[in-house]
């Protein structure tokens, strides 16, 4: 896998690689680290308490991901290919009307505009800037999946990096905010990190022919916990 831009093992390949791991890192600033994806009511209320139980919350959180953003990323990362952007729009539509909860589309949409603004920042990419556009004139949401999928089909990534570096992003913001979150030490988090990350191809493979109407996560203790960081008074994080 080369990413359509050089060969594998050449110098092309190699800042192809290095360029992706910049965009998947836990600390690109973006405001990510606003956001627990649901781990801080998870913690208050006790269903994660320990690294086993977080060992199950962030599997959850990465199969509820794959099956919605991980779909609109695909198929947004196809029309950015192909340069249908109405259909990079579709995709950015369908998934914010299906994610749950104010908070939750808050996440998905500031996060996308800072990503946006980013990456124009650091490399030139029409699309992109369309994109961020719209945003600015309420035209289009604005989720983060989609507007990965736009900047790593600029950058000749193909769907299954994509795919990957989305997921390995959600992971990490998880386990960043579990330890200002629990009693929980970075060596947990890392093995937490490596193991989850196994399930990364066979989510993929499960999912990839699905078409936008399928995308749907059935997660209601998700969902309570997410209703209940809504009206909590005394929290660190947005989301």
């Amino acid at each position: 896998m080369d990413g359509g831009t050089g060969k594998r093992g050449s110098s092309d390949g190699m800042a192809h690689l290095a360029r992706l791991l910049q965009f998947s890192d836990s600390t690109l600033p973006i405001g990510s680290f606003a956001f627990s994806n649901g781990l801080e009511s998870a913690v208050q209320t006790g269903v994660v308490s320990d690294p086993a139980s977080l060992l199950s919350y962030v599997d959850l959180i990465l199969r509820q991901s794959a099956r919605m953003d991980g779909i609109a990323l695909l198929h947004a990362h196809r029309a950015a290919l192909a340069g249908d952007y109405e259909a990079v729009r579709l995709a950015d539509g369908e998934l914010f009307c299906r994610r749950v909860g104010e908070e939750q589309q808050l996440m998905l949409t500031r996060v996308g505009k800072k990503f946006a603004e980013l990456v124009l920042k650091i490399m030139t990419a029409p699309m992109l800037e369309r994109w961020l556009d719209d945003i600015k004139a309420n035209a289009t949401p604005g989720c983060l999946p989609v507007g990965q999928a736009i900047a790593l089909a600029h950058m000749g990534a193909d769907e299954v990096e994509a795919f990957a570096m989305h997921q390995y992003a959600v992971g990490s913001m998880v386990l960043s905010a579990a330890l200002r979150l629990m009693r929980i030490d970075h060596l947990d988090t890392q093995r937490i990190l490596f193991t989850v990350q196994g399930r990364v191809e066979g989510d993929y493979r499960a999912l990839r022919d699905f078409s936008l109407d399928e995308m749907a996560s059935f997660a209601p203790v998700f969902d309570v916990l997410v209703a209940h960081h809504t009206t909590t008074h005394l929290r660190l994080f947005m989301n």
